[in-house]
């Protein structure tokens, strides 16, 4: 952190302190008091605020919005109630001086930006991060915390889009949560390259975007061609409740009401842009960070911009030399700046724990993987032509959200490479006052810059086996949510409660019609739908899509650079409904159809326990040979039954048992320039059958073929 980063921090801390005396949490003449804030499990939301003459004003606006009847009501909300101060601050800039006085439109975003639908979120659950349900005006809350230091007592802090204090959190009711916060909480309108343009401390990035026209690729918002009628989200559907598993399970399907397009963008400041630049023309020998930075004339950059068309030169002319002749065509995506800041975009909203499947603080859970051997990472396609960016999130000392990173924890891997990446700020550590969410996307500060360089390509994408959970491979599975999805009581951890009835069965999922998932293509036969997170269940990250009916579906698989590649599947087997299946890479068939029915100790499959096969060498026979049959056994850092109620079981990994197998469809070799699309196609006449998908693994020659080193089990 910077002198003046340290000043300004300190400077804040000096406000949050003098601005929640003024509110009153401490012992201040016009505090109302511990009995104002009664909290009472018998009252719903409506009573509890209409009791509280500080919220008056904001109980006003509920009534002219008609929604006071809707938090009067059974079900669970999160609803911040601003205080009648904070009202009067905000009528006063809308040059108002009533609620009365405001538009219809504007009383109706007033309230509605203010409570979060169908979950209760207490201080407990969520201290740092995006809320993962959006508000009722479809906007995602961020809350960040911090912490001051009165009269040598510790007391936390925390915001609500960084700038509408908590005064008083956590109130419970019948229905849900109640926190009191002391401004209207800010929203911003602008779309995500206007919000960018907004931020002074990212004034370069933010005029590339438009100097390369990649902020016309982000002004998409609604798709006005969407529509799903009676089956829209409301979980109260009993024909929506679909039976899986032999019907040992059921799940609680709705739709979106609404198909959102919105975007990720990772954005180094000013500071870290001009660090970077003087490192790469610093550059006389091959550094592996930057490429080969060979003779480079940068005597013709006068200005930040200048430097930064230049460094993004000088590092992808090193990949894509032939390209380099687009240098004056900032809009041409083979252009380098353009390469480089369409890299750092996303074509889906996510939040800092959406990208991984750590998804809060507590950064010791999920206890499911074994993260002394493997750190939890996902792969996602950028804007960028044919381009993939790695999230990780490693335990220990240096856990955090990491771009392009390799290695376990602060070590290298079990072939001796250690990359330590891109640090992505997290809400409370970002140096931004203001929200960095725009209406159709976010933007998250990162340490040090990234692009699809040598180094990222050989030994990020081309040097690891790459695991694509089926919940990624759609935008519109983050986007909306479904990913990573709780039931309908937040809990994550423990399935149960699974029965027909729609209004109480917890297992709310999100379906998808055709032609609402990018990347997906399927038959009107087909039923598809992103199951809630259970970290119990026999699936990787507690993911899955889950696919019904006489289905045929094809996926744009995720892009690879140049190189040949084995396509694997993981599933869980051993069901009656789960069928018989034929896959095609590009329309071409692989193999034979197989059958996801038997287990997979069934001698039509023949997975053995390593137990029962003795020794290493063993092990690594019945490996190959199992290989060669079209199967791998599930990897061994990953547990669908570890405890994740502090106890820290792991449990059984994934190899130890005989359901949770990977499936070799084909090896294939691709250009680094092309798509490739693989199609599965249900092959039993019935309506019933499913494919419980859990993910897709994409492995190069180079760790599947190695001469060195033989495939890890992890």
């Amino acid at each position: 952190m910077t002198t003046d980063m340290k000043k300004i921090f300190k400077y804040s801390l000096f406000m949050v302190f003098a601005v929640i005396m003024t509110a009153g949490v401490f012992s201040c003449d016009d505090d109302p008091g511990v009995d104002n804030y009664y909290t009472s499990v018998r009252q719903y939301a409506s009573d509890f605020l209409k009791s509280k003459p500080q919220f008056s004003e904001f109980v006003q606006a509920i009534e002219r919005s008609q929604k006071l009847d809707l938090i009067g009501t059974y079900g669970q909300y999160t609803i911040f109630a601003p205080t009648n101060d904070a009202v009067d601050e905000y009528l006063r800039g809308k040059g108002v001086g009533s609620i009365g006085e405001l538009s219809q439109e504007d009383c109706d975003t007033l309230v509605l930006n203010h409570i979060i639908e169908d979950i209760a979120y207490f201080t407990s659950d969520v201290d740092d991060g995006t809320y993962e349900h959006a508000n009722m005006c479809d906007r995602f809350l961020t809350i960040t915390h911090d912490s001051i230091i009165p009269e040598g007592q510790i007391l936390p802090v925390y915001y609500i889009n960084k700038k509408s204090i908590i005064t008083h959190p956590d109130d419970s009711v019948a229905n849900g949560v109640i926190h009191t916060i002391n401004r209207v909480i800010d929203l911003q309108n602008e779309m995500l390259p206007a919000l960018l343009e907004l931020d002074s401390t990212i004034s370069m990035f933010a005029d590339a975007v438009y100097l390369t026209g990649l902020d016309r690729k982000m002004q998409d918002y609604i798709d006005t061609t969407y529509h799903v009628g009676s089956d829209s989200i409301d979980w109260t559907n009993d024909k929506l409740v679909f039976s899986t598993a032999n019907d040992n399970e059921r799940d609680n399907v709705a739709y979106m009401e609404k198909r959102f397009f919105k975007y990720t963008a990772f954005v180094e400041t000013d500071e870290v842009l001009r660090e970077a630049f003087k490192n790469v023309t610093d550059a006389s020998v091959a550094i592996p960070r930057y490429g080969h930075v060979y003779n480079v004339d940068y005597s013709w950059c006068h200005t930040g911009m200048d430097s930064l068309r230049a460094m993004a030169a000088a590092l992808y002319d090193d990949v894509y030399p032939e390209d380099s002749i687009y240098f004056n065509e900032p809009t041409n995506e083979k252009n380098s700046l353009n390469r480089f800041i369409s890299y750092h975009l996303l074509p889906f909203q996510a939040t800092y724990y959406q990208l991984t499947c750590v998804d809060g603080p507590d950064t010791n859970l999920p206890y499911n993987f074994a993260r002394r051997k493997y750190d939890i990472c996902d792969w996602y396609a950028t804007m960028a032509p044919y381009a993939l960016m790695k999230f990780s999130f490693p335990s220990g000392s240096q856990a955090g959200l990491y771009i392009n990173r390799r290695g376990v924890m602060s070590r290298a891997d079990e072939r001796g490479v250690k990359i330590p990446g891109t640090k992505v700020l997290s809400p409370s550590e970002s140096l931004s006052g203001s929200s960095q969410t725009a209406v159709n996307g976010i933007y998250h500060y990162i340490t040090d810059i990234v692009f699809f360089g040598r180094q990222t390509q050989e030994d990020i994408i081309k040097g690891e086996r790459m695991r694509f959970d089926a919940t990624t491979l759609s935008p519109d599975f983050i986007t909306s949510g479904a990913r990573g999805h709780r039931t309908r009581d937040g809990k994550l951890y423990a399935p149960g409660g699974q029965h027909g009835n729609a209004l109480t069965n917890p297992c709310t999922c999100l379906g998808f019609k055709p032609g609402s998932a990018a990347n997906f293509e399927f038959t009107s036969a087909t039923h598809m739908h992103v199951r809630n997170r259970f970290m119990t269940f026999w699936s990787y990250q507690g993911d899955e899509l889950l696919i019904k009916g006489r289905y045929d579906f094809t996926i744009k698989l995720p892009p690879l650079p140049e190189g040949t590649y084995e396509l694997r599947l993981q599933t869980c087997v051993g069901f009656s409904t789960r069928g018989i299946l034929q896959a095609y890479l590009d329309g071409d068939p692989c193999g034979i159809p197989f059958d996801m029915r038997p287990s997979g100790d069934d001698p039509r499959i023949g997975w053995k326990s390593d137990s029962d096969l003795g020794d290493e060498d063993a092990i690594a026979s019945f490996d190959k040979s199992f290989h060669n049959q079209g199967w791998m056994k599930g990897m061994d850092t990953y547990a669908s039954d570890a405890s994740n109620d502090g106890s820290k079981n792991f449990g059984t990994p994934h190899r130890d048992q005989n359901n949770t197998i990977r499936k070799v469809i084909t090896q294939f070799r691709t250009n680094g320039h092309e798509d490739h699309y693989l199609r599965i196609q249900q092959m039993m006449e019935s309506e019933t059958n499913e494919f419980a998908f859990d993910f897709i693994e994409l492995c190069p020659s180079a760790v599947y073929n190695n001469e060195f080193y033989t495939e890890d089990k992890h």
